[in-house]
């Protein structure tokens, strides 16, 4: 039967057998078939160019996709892309900013379409990154130039780095440092990988290594979450351990670190840290850094500086003109010989391995002959930061000194530096001074004035078995001013007045028989009982003018003996030539009465009789009667148990 006219056989076979619905998903099939045929099929090279293009135009730098980008759609989408390169700016030696083997990256797709960017995780493979300084003080190459356009963040939950390199380079400061990063498995599943770190190189021209765990880098996106760290690092012979966690670190906001510092020499800290600090034996420190707007603390630390316990609080300031440093610091056992840097002079590591060049330094001053510290004050550091610092010793160990405690406050204000007050308790007295010290000129100017008030002669002198039981106190002022870039200098400069004295009192008989060279009368003594004499005065008055201290006046008198002396002492070659000339009051018929020679230098005095005037028994050429103790020294002398000295009365008549 032949098809009817109307009805085409295609069109009637065709509404016969594919009803409207199959024919609909046909048309629907079809696209769709297509797609994923394409899909399938699609190389994902083909779209290096545009993506290199468009971080390109975003960054001003060239980016290179060298090897193959692939992507694995899905709802999480996967990213891939090997043998990455990002160029470095234009002033940098170094063509690579970044390179990767390979790049992972993981996309939610749906939340694109309502403009979130959701990163279920990134894994780096070889990632090498080198962050740069710019020598001529300009931005370093990290700085893009990116603005924020306050719209929704990035989110990544999950970052994994195996065999990274991050390098860091500051050639104005002598700083190049290579750090291994490689990510580690947490016990906590959901936690993102902490990172490991070890690295090594140079930092402000100091050998430098660093190595510990870190929390991963993305815990930095919440800026209240702490991230918790625990790092060792060292730069040449200082070394330090921060743990504990920061809040905002990229801010610097939020710090609450247990931060451990130890190292040969206090002084080191300048070149690392800008912190200006005085020679010093090797130290360490613990104690807490925390951080409050401009000013970085350090709290409850205590530790060690030589032989010294130290504990108290610091902080320094930074944003001002100088940074500005406090601190109230204490220790229970100071040891003297670890000040010995704030005067130039060299601590006593005493077993302690002391930093080479404070060694080397302290073995030409022993081979120069010379006592008085004589390396010149850092005129820089002097001025590099202003300061408030107070150190309070409850207990002094000076060996060949009768310190007792000392309070010393320095103030440092752009190069003058003022210690106010310097006081020591000294064998049951003490000294009360002042320092001034003008670093502002190239010339440094120091003024001292000290005065000396109730100091027990039995305990100035405790090793010495002549003056165990000795009465008396003594007292002096010192008012010196001289220029000079070190202690010697400004002593070998210095002009002023040194007084001393001593008012009524009691002495070993034994000591000024000898000292009249009374062989009889010593012998007496040494075979028999000593005994005391009384003490009528003591002083020594000195006019101090271009480093040279001339004697004024010079008496100690006794019950038993006068001594007068007159003499000079050099400041600047350091050297004595003091004459004394003792008469017993006594008579014996083995008194020599010879006058008493005191030379030599100051690290090897001598005390020898002058033998070409024995037996110039008249030769005594100051008269008594006109020897008279200063009249500014007899308001301080302490009188001892009497009412009144009788220095003042006797001698002026």
């Amino acid at each position: 039967m032949q098809p009817s006219r109307n009805f085409p056989a295609s069109r009637f076979s065709l509404r016969r057998h594919w009803p409207p619905s199959r024919r609909t998903g046909l048309w629907i099939a079809l696209p769709v078939l297509a797609i994923l045929i394409l899909v399938l099929l699609w190389d994902w090279n083909w779209f290096k160019g545009p993506v290199e293009r468009l971080v390109e135009a975003r960054t001003g730098r060239e980016f290179d996709i060298g090897g193959n980008l692939d992507v694995d759609l899905g709802r999480v989408t996967t990213v891939t892309a090997e043998q990455l390169r990002l160029g470095n700016v234009d002033w940098s030696r170094h063509r690579d900013m970044a390179t990767a083997r390979r790049l992972a990256l993981q996309v939610e797709v749906w939340p694109l379409f309502i403009g979130r960017v959701r990163l279920p995780e990134l894994r780096l493979e070889a990632p090498d990154v080198r962050l740069e300084a710019d020598p001529d003080g300009g931005p370093g190459n990290w700085d893009f130039g990116f603005e924020d356009d306050g719209g929704e963040p990035l989110q990544l939950r999950r970052l994994w780095i195996d065999s990274g390199r991050l390098r860091v380079d500051d050639e104005r400061a002598d700083t190049g440092v290579d750090i291994r990063l490689a990510s580690r498995e947490s016990r906590d599943v959901d936690a993102a990988p902490a990172v490991m770190l070890e690295g090594d190189g140079r930092w402000r021209g100091s050998d430098f290594s660093l190595e510990g765990v870190a929390e991963s880098p993305l815990e930095l996106q919440d800026s209240e979450r702490p991230y918790r760290l625990d790092l060792r690092a060292r730069a040449g012979a200082t070394r330090a351990h921060a743990r504990g966690s920061l809040t905002a670190p990229f801010q610097l906001r939020g710090f609450n670190l247990q931060f451990a510092l130890s190292g040969r020499n206090l002084a080191d800290l300048y070149p690392l840290l800008g912190v200006a600090m005085p020679d010093s034996p090797p130290y360490s420190v613990d104690g807490r850094l925390t951080r409050d707007g401009a000013t970085w603390h350090y709290t409850g630390f205590s530790g060690k500086v030589g032989q010294s316990d130290l504990a108290g609080t610091a902080s320094i300031t930074t944003g001002g003109e100088r940074p500005l440093f406090k601190g109230d610091l204490v220790s229970e056992r100071l040891d003297l010989d670890d000040l010995a840097g704030f005067l130039g002079g060299t601590p006593d590591a005493e077993g302690d391995e002391l930093d080479p060049a404070l060694a080397e330094r302290a073995a030409s001053q022993r081979a120069r002959g010379r006592v008085l510290p004589s390396t010149p004050y850092d005129l820089a550091k002097l001025r590099s930061m202003d300061a408030d610092v107070r150190l309070r010793a409850q207990r002094i160990n000076a060996p060949d000194l009768p310190i007792d405690d000392m309070d010393a406050h320095l103030f440092l204000d752009n190069g003058l530096a003022r210690l106010e007050p310097l006081n020591f308790g000294v064998a049951g007295g003490d000294i009360r001074a002042t320092v001034r010290m003008d670093a502002r000129t190239d010339d440094i100017t120091t003024r001292l004035k000290a005065d000396v008030r109730r100091v027990e002669l039995s305990r100035l002198f405790p090793d010495v078995e002549l003056t165990k039981d000795a009465a008396g106190r003594l007292a002096g002022s010192f008012n010196l001013i001289g220029a000079g870039n070190s202690v010697a200098a400004m002593l070998a400069t210095a002009d002023g007045d040194v007084a001393v004295g001593m008012g009524r009192g009691e002495i070993s008989n034994l000591l000024i028989e000898v000292a009249g060279i009374d062989i009889y009368e010593a012998l007496k003594f040494l075979l028999g009982k000593d005994r005391k004499v009384a003490v009528r005065c003591a002083f020594a008055d000195f006019g101090v003018e271009g480093g040279v201290m001339q004697s004024r006046a010079m008496a100690f008198d006794t019950s038993d003996t006068i001594i007068v002396g007159k003499g000079e002492v050099d400041l600047r070659d350091e050297s004595l030539d003091i004459e004394l000339r003792p008469r017993p009051k006594d008579r014996s018929i083995l008194a020599l009465r010879s006058p008493l020679h005191i030379g030599g230098s100051f690290a090897d005095p001598s005390f020898r009789p002058d033998f070409a005037r024995l037996g110039l028994r008249g030769a005594i050429a100051l008269a008594l009667g006109s020897i008279a103790p200063p009249a500014a020294l007899l308001a301080t002398l302490e009188l001892g148990p009497g009412e009144d000295s009788e220095c003042g009365g006797d001698y002026a008549k």
